[in-house]
C-alpha cells in the first residue's frame, strides 16, 4: 500500500550566525534531520540545506506521511509457567498479554528446544510523520556543534544565537510545536532593511522562490557562493583585473550577506611598495575584501568587497569601504617603515623578555636550543651548518616587530623579507619563512637545505619540549600544535627522503631541553635528566602515532596490521620505515604472501610457546627428514643474498627472494613433526624455525600480517 507524501520544510531564524561556523552548522544540521528521518523509517526526498546569516533550513521533499506499520513477535513465558494445573492462566501469562496489547486466548506458541512458550505476533500502526517531526528536529538543534550555547530574555532556550522565529510546514499544515521557546508557524522574515516585514510561506517548495522574489534573501548557500564568485570576477575583470578569490574568504563572505552586491573600492598606489602580502593580509584577512592583480601577476590598488544591500547611493558604499582600509594601510606602512631602521639580529636579546611556555623559559632559550638542533641535521644532511644556524638565530627575531605584532599571520614571512633587506644571505632569508612549513595538511614543504632543518627543529623542539613539562596533549586539547607538528617533521622526513635517525634526534633535543627546563611540584623528585630515557620513549611512540594516522588516513593500500608489522621492529628513521612498508605492500600483493604470513604466525607461536632452549645454529647432521633438509639448505643458499639486500634497504627485493621459500616452508609444516621426542632433534628443528623467522623478521614481523 502507497504512503501519501508531502513535502517538509523547517526554518530556524536567528541573529546573525557565526560566519565562520555557518557551512558546518548547515551540514550538520541537514546530516542530524535526515539521520533521524531515517531511524524512524520515513521515505522521502533529497534534502535540500539552506543557509544563511539569519537563518538556518532544509527542505524534505516527498517526506512520507505515516511510518510504515510494523510487524510485531515476542516470546512469552513457558507454557509451563503459563497455566497452572487445572489450565488456568498465572500471572505470567495475563502480564504477557496485557503488554502486547491483547488476551491470553489470542497468544500463539512456539516450540523450542527448550520447551514450548507463549507468542505473540502483531502489527504496531506506524506513527503519523506530523507528530514526529517535533522530536527529529529538536534532536538535532541539541546536537549541533556549537562550542558556547547562549540564553536570551527571561527564557530557558540555549541555541548559538537569539531565535526569532520558526518556520515548520509539512505541506500547507504548520506543524504543531515549540522549539527553543518559539512556537513554529508559516511566517519567516526576509533581508533586514530591504524586506523588514513577514513573509508568509504556503509551501515548502516555495521557500527559497519567495525569500529571493519577495525577502531580498538567497537563501541557498552554494547558489549565493556562486552568485559571489561571479560578480566578484565580472567587476574585477571590468577594471581590467583578476579578483584573489581565496576560498575560505569567499565562504566568510557568503555567511555574512543575504543579498550580495559587489563593490569595487580602490586606495593609493604608494601603498604597493609595501610587500604584497601585507597588503593582501589587510585587504583581504582583516578587511574581507577581495584584491585584484594585474595580467602580469602584480597587485593593483583595487579591491572588491561585496556589500549586503542594494545602496541607491553605491559611490557612498564605495567611499565607505576605502576610508576604512586606508588607515590601515597606512599603518602597515608605517610599521614597515620603523621595522626596518634596525636590523632583524638586534631583536634578538628581546626575545629574552618574551615567554615560550612557563617550564621551558623564554624564546630566546628556545631559540638557542633550536639553533644547536638544527646545526646537528644539517651536519647530517646537505645543508650547510653556518647558514643554518644563522637562520635558527634570526627565526623568531620577526616576532619582535611592529608588524607581526599587528598581524601575526605575516611571522616568518616578515621575517625573509627584513633578513633580505638586512642583507642576510638568500638561504637564511627564506629558511626564516619556511621554517613554520608545512603549516597545514597539503601545505608546501621547505624548499631550502636550511629552511629544511630549521622546520624539523623547530618543531621537534616544541614537541620535545612540552612532554619534558608534562603537558602532552590529551583527547582533543592540543594547545601547541603537537600533532601538526609531529605530522610535519613526519612529513618533511619522508617526503624529501632525509635518512635521519628520529630517536637519536629526540635524545639530543632533550639534553638541552632537560638544561633549561624548570622544576615544578611534578618533576621536582625527577629532575628533567632522570626524565629523560621515558620522555625520548613517549616523544618516538606519539610521533609514531601520528605516523599511523599519516599512512592510515592519506595513503592507500596500508592497513594497520601492516603498519604494526614494521612498528614491531621499531626502525627509528622515518624514511627506512617507510621503506619497509613500501615493500611490504608490495609483499602483500604476491600469491605467496598470505601462506607465508600465516607461516610466520605459526613460527612466533611456536617459539613463543616453547620451553626448550633454541640450539646455538642448526645441526646438519640432525636434520632427518627431506623437508627440513631442503628447507634448511634454501634458507642456507638465501641468507647471503638477503642478508645484504637487507643491509642496503632494498626489502621489497629481498622479500621477494624471501618469497620463493613458501613451497619449502609449506612442505616442512606438511612433514615434520617440530615438537618431536628427541630433544636435540627437537631443538635443532626450533633452531631451524628461528632461522627462517630471522631471515623474514628483519623488514617487518610478519606473524602480526593476517594469513
Amino acid at each position: 500500500m502507497s504512503t501519501k507524501r508531502r513535502d517538509f520544510l523547517v526554518e530556524i531564524g536567528t541573529e546573525e550566525l557565526p560566519p565562520k561556523s555557518l557551512p558546518e552548522l548547515s551540514r550538520a544540521f541537514t546530516t542530524a534531520v535526515t539521520v533521524g528521518l531515517a531511524a524512524a523509517g520515513l521515505a522521502h526526498g533529497a534534502v535540500a540545506p539552506y543557509a544563511a546569516p539569519r537563518r538556518l533550513a532544509l527542505l524534505v521533499p516527498r517526506l512520507a506521511e505515516r511510518q510504515a506499520d510494523q510487524r510485531i513477535t515476542r516470546k512469552g513465558p513457558p507454557v509451563a509457567a503459563a497455566f497452572d494445573a487445572s489450565g488456568q492462566p498465572t500471572r505470567a501469562a495475563t502480564a504477557f498479554a496485557d503488554s502486547c496489547g491483547t488476551t491470553v486466548e489470542s497468544l500463539g506458541r512456539v516450540s523450542e528446544p527448550k520447551g514450548d512458550f507463549l507468542h505473540y505476533t502483531g502489527v504496531r500502526p506506524g506513527g503519523a510523520t506530523l507528530e514526529l517531526l517535533p522530536g527529529i528536529v529538536k534532536a538535532a538543534l541539541d546536537g549541533l556543534p556549537i562550542a558556547r550555547r547562549m540564553r536570551w530574555g527571561a527564557g530557558t532556550a540555549e541555541f548559538v544565537r537569539p531565535v526569532h522565529w520558526i518556520v515548520m510546514l509539512f505541506g500547507r499544515d504548520v506543524v504543531p510545536c515549540a522549539l527553543l521557546d518559539v512556537p513554529a508557524g508559516r511566517h519567516t522574515r526576509g533581508h533586514r532593511f530591504h524586506a523588514p516585514r513577514q513573509i508568509n510561506v504556503t509551501a515548502p517548495s516555495r521557500y527559497a522562490a519567495l525569500l529571493e522574489t519577495r525577502g531580498h534573501v538567497i537563501a541557498d548557500f552554494a547558489l549565493r557562493r556562486e552568485r559571489i564568485r561571479d560578480g566578484v570576477t565580472a567587476l574585477a575583470q571590468s577594471l581590467g583585473g583578476e579578483a584573489l578569490l581565496d576560498e575560505a574568504l569567499l565562504d566568510e563572505v557568503t555567511a555574512l550577506v543575504e543579498w550580495p552586491v559587489p563593490v569595487a573600492g580602490r586606495f593609493e598606489e604608494r601603498f604597493l611598495s609595501l610587500p604584497p602580502e601585507v597588503v593582501i593580509s589587510t585587504v583581504q584577512d582583516h578587511q574581507r575584501y577581495f584584491p585584484l592583480r594585474d595580467a602580469a601577476g602584480k597587485l593593483t590598488p583595487w579591491f572588491v568587497t561585496v556589500a549586503n544591500i542594494d545602496s541607491k547611493d553605491p559611490a557612498q558604499v564605495r567611499a565607505g569601504n576605502e576610508r576604512v582600509v586606508r588607515p590601515r594601510l597606512a599603518d602597515a606602512a608605517f610599521f614597515w617603515d620603523t621595522d626596518r631602521a634596525q636590523p632583524l639580529a638586534a631583536r634578538r636579546e628581546a626575545l629574552g623578555a618574551v615567554t615560550f611556555q612557563a617550564q621551558l623559559g623564554s624564546v630566546l632559550a628556545k631559540t638557542t636550543r633550536v639553533a644547536a638542533l638544527a646545526e646537528r641535521i644539517a651536519q647530517l644532511t646537505t645543508a650547510d651548518p653556518a647558514l643554518t644556524r644563522r637562520a635558527a638565530e634570526l627565526a623568531k627575531c620577526d616576532l619582535m616587530t611592529a608588524m607581526v605584532g599587528e598581524f601575526p599571520e605575516l611571522q616568518g614571512l616578515m621575517g625573509r623579507y627584513y633578513a633580505t633587506y638586512d642583507g642576510e644571505p638568500a638561504e637564511v632569508a627564506a629558511a626564516i619563512e619556511e621554517q613554520y612549513r608545512p603549516r597545514y595538511a597539503g601545505d608546501a614543504l621547505p624548499g631550502t637545505d636550511a629552511g629544511t632543518a630549521l622546520a624539523v627543529a623547530d618543531k621537534l623542539d616544541t614537541i620535545v619540549g612540552i612532554f619534558a613539562a608534562g603537558q602532552k596533549p590529551s583527547g582533543t586539547k592540543d594547545p601547541f600544535g603537537l600533532r601538526r607538528a609531529a605530522l610535519g617533521v613526519l612529513r618533511i622526513l619522508i617526503e624529501k627522503r632525509l635518512e635521519l635517525d628520529l630517536l637519536e634526534l629526540i635524545g639530543f633535543a632533550l639534553e638541552r631541553v632537560a638544561a633549561d627546563i624548570v622544576s615544578t611540584a611534578a618533576t621536582r623528585d625527577k629532575p628533567a635528566k632522570a626524565l629523560a630515557p621515558q620522555v625520548a620513549a613517549d616523544v618516538f611512540d606519539y610521533v609514531m602515532e601520528r605516523l599511523r594516522a599519516y599512512y592510515l588516513e592519506g595513503k592507500g593500500g596500508v592497513t594497520t596490521e601492516m603498519f604494526d608489522a614494521v612498528l614491531a621492529r621499531r626502525p627509528t628513521s622515518p624514511l627506512d620505515f617507510d621503506a619497509r612498508l613500501r615493500a611490504l605492500a608490495e609483499f602483500m600483493a604476491l600469491p605467496d604472501a598470505a601462506s607465508l604470513a600465516a607461516a610466520n604466525k605459526r613460527i612466533a607461536n611456536i617459539l613463543r610457546k616453547s620451553a626448550d632452549a633454541l640450539a646455538p645454529r642448526v645441526d646438519p647432521a640432525l636434520l632427518q627428514h627431506s623437508a627440513e633438509l631442503g628447507l634448511a639448505r634454501e634458507i642456507e643458499n638465501l641468507r647471503e643474498e638477503v642478508e645484504t639486500l637487507l643491509a642496503e634497504r632494498r626489502y621489497e627485493a629481498a622479500l621477494r627472494r624471501l618469497a620463493t621459500l613458501r613451497p619449502h616452508v609449506d612442505a616442512f609444516f606438511d612433514g615434520v613433526m617440530v615438537m618431536a621426542e628427541d630433544p636435540a632433534v627437537r631443538a635443532n628443528r626450533l633452531a631451524l624455525l628461528a632461522a627462517l623467522q630471522r631471515l623474514f623478521i628483519e623488514c617487518a614481523d610478519l606473524s602480526r600480517l593476517p594469513g
